[in-house]
């Protein structure tokens, strides 16, 4: 039996070799929407944790794309904007093989954030 990754480095490193790039991008992407959340890994995948410990955001890789998990709410704020993706409850698969959607990422970690801070949203 493997060992879980124990940081996001090593999460990225044991993924499909076919999301490394992605997965990267998303991390960066993450870094950068959200510079005061945390770092960390909950239940086996990356994510991105407030300052008061509430997780806003987390993003994991499968065979042959990688999902981005927000709350249902943050979501269902952009539906109009994710028909081109599958989604799910919280979730946006993204394929490997087609451009992210950043700009739109960024926009939905800025709605996630605020989410929580305004409007006391916590993780699912």
């Amino acid at each position: 039996m493997t060992s879980k990754p124990a940081t996001i480095d090593e999460y990225i490193n044991t993924a499909p070799p076919l999301g490394h790039a992605l997965l990267n991008e998303l991390r960066t992407l993450c870094r950068d929407a959200a510079p005061n959340a945390a770092e960390q890994i909950k239940w086996g995948h990356p994510a991105y944790v407030h300052p008061d410990g509430v997780i806003l955001f987390m993003f994991s890789g499968h065979k042959a794309h990688a999902s981005f998990a927000f709350t249902p709410t943050t979501r269902a704020a952009f539906d109009g904007e994710l028909t081109r993706y599958r989604t799910g409850k919280g979730t946006i698969a993204l394929p490997y093989n087609t451009v992210p959607p950043l700009p739109l990422l960024a926009r939905m970690i800025k709605y996630r954030v605020r989410e929580h801070e305004d409007d006391g949203v916590n993780w699912m």
